[in-house]
C-alpha cells in the first residue's frame, strides 16, 4: 500500500511518478524498497490518468454505502409480505382440515 501512496504523493506533488521518485519516497519514510514492486507498480500506471482513478475511488464507497441502505428500507416490506403470506397459509390449512372433520 505504501508503494501505492509514495506514486500518490509524488502525483499530488506535480512530479512525474518514476522508479528514481517513487524509490526516493520510500526511502525517505524510512522503507527497504523492493525494486521489483516499484518496477510494476510504474508499469502498471503507466498510461494510466491517476486523476480519473482517484475520483471514481471515492464515488465507489458513496455507491456502495447506498446499496445497504436501499436493501435496508426493502427489507421491512418484504417481512411484511412474508408474514401476510404465512398468516394467509395457516388460514388456509386451518379451514382445509376443518373441511375434512365436517
Amino acid at each position: 500500500m505504501e508503494y501505492i501512496y509514495a506514486a500518490l504523493v509524488l502525483h499530488n506533488a506535480g512530479k512525474e511518478v518514476t522508479e528514481d521518485a517513487v524509490t526516493a519516497v520510500l526511502a525517505a519514510a524510512g522503507i527497504e524498497v523492493e525494486d521489483s514492486r516499484v518496477k510494476a507498480l510504474v508499469a502498471a500506471l503507466d498510461g494510466v490518468d491517476i486523476e480519473e482513478a482517484v475520483a471514481k475511488a471515492a464515488a465507489a464507497p458513496a455507491v456502495a454505502a447506498a446499496a445497504p441502505a436501499a436493501a435496508a428500507e426493502a427489507a421491512p416490506a418484504e417481512e411484511e409480505e412474508a408474514e401476510e403470506e404465512e398468516a394467509e397459509d395457516e388460514e388456509g390449512g386451518m379451514a382445509g382440515l376443518g373441511a375434512l372433520f365436517g
